[in-house]
């Protein structure tokens, strides 16, 4: 019997014309965004090859320690599942779009846009007449009066509503990855398949979450009219003002100073500060060097400097023994004005994340949130591949800043002491390149396991006050 309820109400929104708009325009949807995010990435696969190939021609021709942070720095290739999720990854830039603005007015929708915003919302036009739309036609009525009992019709509706919805979805979803796929410099991989199955299991149990509200707000309301006008003051609440509310009401709850301010003062901290406090502990230092090394107080230029090193191996061993101390007087220099922007900066890190975390809190009241996380998290586009990203950068910077270059500066010093080698231009080409790799998928899920442990719960709570409510609904 449960088998021919749930075919019955299959039966019944596949007939309906609500059935046929959405999956028209589920099917338009998502193939044009497949269309369109493809584009989007090649063309940013394209502009990440070209940014490469400069850097490569300046690291072997131009390149000088002074200034190559500002050139080779980690930078994250575009990945495969940007094709359908964009998530943080994407640009924002508008100086990335030829000074049109519009790109970063009205960005491209995604897969996660798609379930979340419009899947939810016809979840609930599906299902907020599940119960008083069957008691104006007296259908409901009847169905009870014949003996069935209301745990299987309640049970019927929702798992009806849900294949209904799933099944347009699903072949949506394979037409745009079909169109993906054609493209031969699109390259899918066995984790990525893995975390795509994910990211629709937990669409599927988001859709659920949706179908189950108008279920219930069904079965609390006595007409059609007002069921659809609670559903739509739901949806708005879940998807529209929790999420988007959040990060202000963390951020008036605990505060963070702002980063550019943050960044303008550590700036200004080892660039001003430290070049002042240098010259001042050089200054000091060159006074002290003058007593030990008397035959450096010799006003030779640049070209005299250079000759008599080759000359004179004792004004070499002094003036080599004298650049080396003011090397240590500059890094220690570097170390204390390190120390003062450090602090500021973990402080900050530590406020955001403070800060970050009550947001995160807050916004998971919305189901919405809970899918968000989980699918940008498992796509490597959310905020977890970010902190994947700096645990990436960090190595390679110190493999630079702590192996590298102090080698790389030893060996020019050998070949010429008198070498400003930090304002030079060196051939790096030998210097370690940063290459990103996408976190493991087992970490991935373990990460997501508790936005799904959200969604699975809400399904539950929603199903059981559903289930009460449809219980004590009066069908006179």
């Amino acid at each position: 019997m449960l088998r021919m309820l749930i075919a019955k109400e299959i039966r019944n929104n596949i007939l309906s014309f609500r059935f046929l708009v959405s999956f028209v325009l589920l099917f338009a949807v998502v193939t044009v965004t497949a269309l369109l995010l493809t584009g989007d990435y090649l063309k940013k696969q394209d502009e990440y090859a070209r940014r490469q190939v400069e850097i490569e021609r300046y690291v072997k021709s131009y390149a000088h320690f002074n200034r190559i942070g500002n050139v080779l720095r980690p930078s994250q290739p575009p990945i495969s599942f940007q094709t359908l999720v964009r998530g943080l990854t994407s640009d924002v830039n508008i100086e990335e779009f030829d000074e049109d603005p519009l790109p970063v007015m009205f960005p491209l929708i995604d897969l996660t846009f798609i379930v979340t915003v419009l899947m939810s919302l016809i979840a609930l036009i599906f299902s907020y007449d599940a119960v008083c739309g069957e008691k104006e036609d007296g259908t409901l009525k009847l169905m009870l009066a014949n003996g069935l009992s209301r745990s299987k019709v309640i049970l019927a509706k929702v798992a009806g509503g849900v294949m209904a919805l799933v099944w347009p979805f699903l072949l949506s979803l394979t037409a745009g990855m079909i169109i993906i796929l054609l493209h031969p410099r699109v390259v899918w991989t066995g984790p990525d398949w893995g975390a795509l199955g994910l990211i629709v299991l937990g669409s599927v149990i988001y859709v659920t979450v949706f179908d189950l509200i108008g279920v219930l707000l069904s079965s609390i309301h006595r007409s059609s009219s007002s069921s659809i006008m609670t559903s739509l003051f739901v949806w708005v609440l879940l998807v529209l003002v929790i999420p988007n509310l959040s990060p202000y009401i963390a951020s008036s709850i605990k505060p963070a100073p702002s980063r550019i301010k943050i960044a303008r003062e550590t700036e200004r901290i080892q660039d001003v500060e430290r070049d002042e406090l240098g010259m001042k502990m050089a200054a000091e230092k060159r006074r002290e060097l003058t007593g030990r090394y008397p035959v450096l107080t010799e006003n030779l230029s640049a070209a005299e400097t250079k000759l008599r090193i080759a000359q004179d191996p004792a004004y070499r061993q002094a003036y080599q023994g004298a650049a080396a101390e003011i090397d240590k007087v500059w890094a220690e220099a570097n170390r204390i004005q390190g120390e003062k922007a450090g602090a500021i900066a973990q402080d900050l890190r530590r406020r955001e994340e403070a800060q970050t975390e009550l947001s995160v809190r807050i916004s998971m009241l919305s189901p919405l949130a809970g899918l968000t996380y989980l699918a940008t998290d498992l796509s490597s586009t959310g905020v977890r591949n970010l902190t994947h990203f700096s645990t990436l950068s960090a190595i390679w910077e110190r493999a630079f800043n702590e192996d590298y270059r102090p080698k790389k500066i030893e060996v020019l010093r050998r070949k010429d002491p008198s070498a400003d080698v930090w304002n030079t231009a060196v051939d790096m080409s030998d210097a370690p390149r940063f290459r990103y790799t996408e976190e493991e998928l087992k970490g991935r899920v373990r990460s997501v396991l508790p936005a799904f442990a959200v969604l699975l719960s809400a399904g539950l709570v929603l199903f059981a006050a559903a289930y009460v409510a449809f219980i004590r609904y009066d069908i006179r």
